[in-house]
């Protein structure tokens, strides 16, 4: 045999494999590149600038980007801007957390539990069915003007769908691995570590991203009804005295905090579920 016809089996095997690769590689995800996510608020900033530069639009309605850029180094220098984020901040960070916290208990005692899906489900149901902005009066009725009040509000608008998804996943796990679980005698808790948890972890993800969003949402309400700081309270102030910059602004703070902690939770998603 000589050294061609030796290397032609070789060489089948590796046109055999490559097909193989090519297809493996197909099903990878791209890679999630950040210039890529931002392409779509650029081309937006893109048309704002030629539309007010262009005079297509009135700049009484619609100042243009430099204009907003000035009033956001104003809002620096003298310390509002800094303040008024700070307390957005805390606001939202603690309705997160609270609304985290709350969704994840309810959705794990109503998953792995008939009482507790009997008891807690239709609850959450008929709060879904609520929007927050109604809820609003009520609750300064119960709670006041004060901080508590928007923490609730923004921990409830969090708390519905962290507990939709994870409820989801809880009940959609796949009965082998309960099966699994159950044939190699695994305690309760090592039940909840192994099975349970991993199960729900993609469900409890989307419901954070959502979450996240409608926690930026239910800040905007809150911090216009009876502010006295926020970014929120800077949009009302701005509004009153016909300041459209800075209300321009406040929305585009909103709009870089929205991406930015959709962009956090993306980059924690991919990194705890890299086994997927």
């Amino acid at each position: 045999m000589t050294f061609v016809s030796y290397l032609s089996p070789v060489r089948e095997a590796e046109r055999e494999r490559a097909p193989a690769k090519s297809r493996t590689a197909r099903l990878l995800p791209r890679p999630n590149i950040f210039g890529q996510r931002i392409l779509g608020p650029v081309l937006v900033l893109a048309a704002w600038w030629i539309s007010t530069s262009l005079g297509w639009v009135s700049p009484g309605k619609l100042p243009g980007p430099a204009v907003v850029y000035e009033a956001f180094l104003g809002t620096i220098n003298d310390g509002t801007l800094a303040t008024d984020l700070a307390v957005s901040l805390q606001r939202s960070g603690l309705g997160i957390v609270v609304g985290i916290a709350a969704g994840s208990v309810l959705a794990m005692l109503s998953g792995l539990s008939r009482l507790g899906d009997s008891v807690i489900d239709g609850n959450v149901q008929v709060k879904r069915a609520i929007p927050n902005l109604a809820l609003i009066p009520l609750f300064i009725i119960w709670l006041g003007i004060g901080e508590s009040m928007k923490i609730v509000v923004i921990a409830l608008g969090v708390m519905v769908p962290i507990y939709i998804n994870v409820h989801a996943a809880l009940t959609s796990v796949d009965r082998r691995y309960v099966e699994l679980g159950q044939t190699v005698s695994l305690s309760k808790s090592r039940f909840l570590r192994d099975i349970v948890i991993p199960a729900s972890l993609p469900g409890f993800f989307t419901g954070l991203r959502l979450g996240v969003t409608a926690a930026w949402t239910a800040l905007v309400v809150v911090e216009t009804i009876n502010a006295t700081s926020g970014i929120g309270f800077m949009i009302t102030q701005a509004r009153t005295y016909g300041q459209t910059e800075l209300v321009l602004l406040g929305l585009v703070i909103y709009g870089v905090l929205g991406f930015t902690s959709d962009a956090l939770v993306r980059l924690v998603e991919r990194r705890v579920l890299s086994w997927r």
